[in-house]
């Protein structure tokens, strides 16, 4: 990289064995490319064994989503060799983007590769089994919408169900549902016009199903887009998307089917970017590139914090742990005495954390006997943040102890 000056880059020297970065760090305002020598990336508790390995070389970079989504750092970066970086300001990334664009292209590549890899390890923890993505899944999707009696929807997977497993088992099946359907489904449903890199849809309209093999990424311009999951016969709303924001980045990213469906919530205008333009359009607007980075580190900090969430053997202390993420992720300053009102109650909070009713009313009466917490107008109330935080590192500093004595037991027989 030659010409550093002129994007203002910094180069620093650790010596080996110092630390780089350190998890839990705020405030993190820069991310590292590493120059020279190797840097060791651990976490005080691994989550879950990840498939890239955690040793970085020359070319490598680090940091980059505590630097991007300006949450605290969820990892520490140790000095293996001497070592020299190549340090960027998170208000220099634009710029850098713009003069070595294959760098916003390597972390894009590798942040989406990290991102499905943990949606996949949340799938299989969370619902206790993980369906891989495959086109003949589309039938399932199509057999729930049709007995929830959203026509369109089913319609619209069966369709795409004959298109891309034309083989499968139940393609005949299909086909009878398709014909009797087709007298409720309108003509732009059928067959949708495309207009260059612009797409418009109507209130309810599917864009894409769970399980379809996707092409294009899309950035919405006007509206919003539900994004949703069918989960043991259950539509599980996973995210609502405004404008500006970006979605199905993860099939044209990792060439793999579409893991959620994305369904227009009100008349949307959205801008289709396809594999094909893609890395042009990253080249040519680093906008998108820092953008797309950004959404991606976001969504990183959020997988890797559910995963942490999961893990917490205490089901009240998941509770508060979900409440602790919620506020971490609208970047609210935690300080005694202050407080916050959350945008959702008791039967909310429930769902987010995936524990049945019964189960979550237990829970939900232990959370509120702690006096920091209530009920206002239907919404959860906290009066102290500061009691939030310390009721959440108290649940995992128990979960740190016991996996201490049971690897310390396991050492000993």
């Amino acid at each position: 990289m030659a010409n550093e000056s002129q994007v203002q880059l910094s180069i620093m020297q650790f010596k080996k064995q110092s630390y780089i970065n350190v998890e839990g760090k705020r405030d993190a305002s820069r991310f590292y490319i590493l120059k020279l020598g190797q840097v060791q990336i651990s976490k005080e508790s691994e989550i879950i064994e990840e498939d890239t390995g955690n040793i970085l070389y020359p070319g490598d970079f680090f940091a980059v989503v505590s630097c991007m989504s300006n949450h605290a750092s969820i990892e520490s970066a140790k000095a293996l060799t001497d070592v020299t970086v190549i340090c960027v300001d998170r208000d220099q990334f634009g710029l850098l983007l713009q003069k070595y664009s294959p760098i916003a292209i390597k972390i894009i590549k590798s942040f989406s590769h990290k991102l499905r890899y943990f949606d996949s390890a949340i799938t299989r923890l969370s619902f206790k089994g993980n369906v891989e993505e495959n086109p003949k899944y589309i039938y399932n999707i199509g057999d729930y919408y049709l007995k929830k009696k959203q026509l369109s929807h089913a319609f619209y997977a069966f369709k795409k169900y004959i298109q891309y497993a034309p083989n499968d088992s139940n393609v005949q099946e299909a086909k009878k549902y398709m014909l009797k359907l087709q007298p409720h489904i309108k003509d732009e449903q059928v067959s949708r016009k495309q207009d260059g890199f612009n797409r418009q849809f109507k209130d309810n309209e599917i864009i894409f199903c769970e399980h379809e093999p996707g092409a294009e990424l899309y950035i919405i311009q006007k509206g919003k887009i539900k994004i949703t999951k069918i989960v043991h016969n259950n539509e599980v709303l996973l995210a609502v998307l405004k404008p500006g924001d970006i979605f199905g980045e993860m099939a044209i990213l990792e060439n793999k089917p579409r893991s959620a469906s994305a369904i227009a919530f009100g008349e949307s205008e959205l801008l289709a970017v396809s594999k094909d333009n893609f890395e042009i359009m990253v080249k040519t607007n680093p906008q998108l590139g820092t953008k797309l980075i950004t959404l991606l580190s976001e969504r990183i900090w959020k997988a890797y914090r559910q995963l942490a969430n999961i893990l917490i053997s205490d089901p009240l202390g998941r509770l508060f742990d979900t409440l602790l993420t919620v506020v971490e992720e609208h970047h609210i300053q935690i300080a005694h005495g202050e407080g916050y009102t959350f945008d959702f109650g008791p039967d909310e909070l429930i769902k987010m954390v995936g524990f049945p009713a019964d189960k979550g009313n237990l829970l939900i009466q232990k959370l509120f006997e702690n006096k920091k917490f209530k009920l206002q107008d239907n919404k959860i109330v906290v009066t102290d943040l500061e009691e939030l935080a310390k009721q959440v590192e108290f649940y995992k500093k128990m979960d740190l102890l016991e996996r201490k004595r049971q690897k310390s037991g396991s050492k000993q027989e």
